[in-house]
């Protein structure tokens, strides 16, 4: 099949490429390689994949639309996979102006290209963050999400609300998948993990937020992979929902739209995480207990149930065996890095 993944050379556009290259599918990246974080771990994600012959790679911003539009011509898309974004809870806060640009007006560029090009089903990343200030656990897709706490939050449900419209007026099927604080080998630089392990191995000490009381329904990033590979598999259709025990299919009455929650339903003490950290580095870290910041949840908790009647699965990855693999590619990414420090420095 035919690909198009926006943000190939983010954390988990990477991911998915490389999955799907290994599959033998073809796929066409596009990613604005901004510098909200250092763009060479990017270029080093996108350097690998170009080394598959059926990928093609395209840098330019969202907002582009008629690159986008170009793009999307070249791929002659079956499936296409929205995953660029400016990423950040609490960077949101600082530099809203950002996320209104990328996650907003860039998805509905997306969606305009989708309307051109029209490929057998659109999926679009959005974000456990839009639930905001609901306090019912697990979250379920079927809760209302009205209160948004964060303009990163904000902007992925205006996007969820305008793609329900593309949908319905544009017969487009559509899927909206939120994720849960995914992590696992090349994850963000700005992220917990990659923070924890970094100060750690360098002898810094580590901010604990919420005094270490948060939970988080932690998703390893090759369970995420599956579940999108499986659900591009499964596009909406009006009037077929899919039945499963003690819940409700999030398909929309007037159109081929549903979202659905990717997590195993397995919320994980941030203390449980720092031990697993630990245990995997192998040395213990000296640690900095502090507030709750802004726009943060103390806990986060999915209902896997609509995931697992459409896909058959669920993630399951044990929090320890997928922080022991992030740490054995943060130390051989690190020594790689130094290497080539050490050659450009000759």
């Amino acid at each position: 099949m035919r690909f198009l993944i926006t943000g190939t050379a983010g954390f988990i556009g990477f991911h998915l490429a490389h999955r799907l290259l290994a599959d033998g599918h073809q796929v066409v990246g596009f990613d604005g390689m901004t510098d909200y974080y250092d763009r060479r771990l990017k270029q080093d994600r996108h350097a690998i994949l170009r080394q598959a012959v059926n990928f093609t790679a395209v840098e330019a911003r969202l907002e582009n639309f008629e690159a986008l539009s170009d793009a999307a011509d070249r791929a002659a898309p079956d499936v296409i996979v929205h995953l660029a974004a400016q990423a950040g809870v609490r960077y949101s806060i600082e530099n809203p102006r950002a996320y209104v640009d990328s996650n907003f007006v860039g998805s509905f560029n997306v969606l305009e290209v989708a309307r051109a090009v029209r490929p057998k089903h659109l999926l679009l990343a959005s974000t456990s963050s839009v639930y905001g200030g609901n306090d019912v656990m697990p979250f379920s897709e079927n809760d209302r999400t009205p209160f948004p706490i964060t303009p990163y939050a904000a902007t992925k449900k205006a996007m969820e609300v305008l793609s329900h419209s593309h949908a319905h007026l544009f017969e487009l099927p559509t899927t909206c998948f939120r994720f849960f604080t995914v992590y696992g080998p090349w994850g963000r630089p700005d992220m917990a993990l990659f923070k924890f392990v970094d100060a750690i191995l360098n002898d810094r000490p580590i901010d604990v937020y919420g005094n270490g009381q948060m939970r988080r329904d932690f998703t390893y990033v090759d369970d995420l992979v599956d579940a999108i590979v499986r659900l591009a598999d499964k596009p909406p259709a009006i009037g077929r929902p899919v039945a499963f025990e003690g819940g409700v299919d999030t398909l929309s009455p007037v159109a081929p739209w549903r979202v659905v929650n990717i997590a195993g339903g397995h919320p994980v003490g941030l203390m449980q995480f720092v031990d697993a950290i630990e245990a995997a580095v192998g040395r213990k870290a000296e640690k900095r207990m502090l507030p709750m910041q802004p726009g943060d949840v103390r806990e986060t908790f999915a209902d896997h149930r609509l995931l697992e009647a459409l896909t058959g699965r669920r993630p399951q990855t044990p929090v320890s065996v997928g922080v022991a693999a992030f740490v054995d590619w943060y130390i051989a990414h690190r020594a790689a890095a130094d290497a080539r420090l050490i050659a450009d420095a000759l």
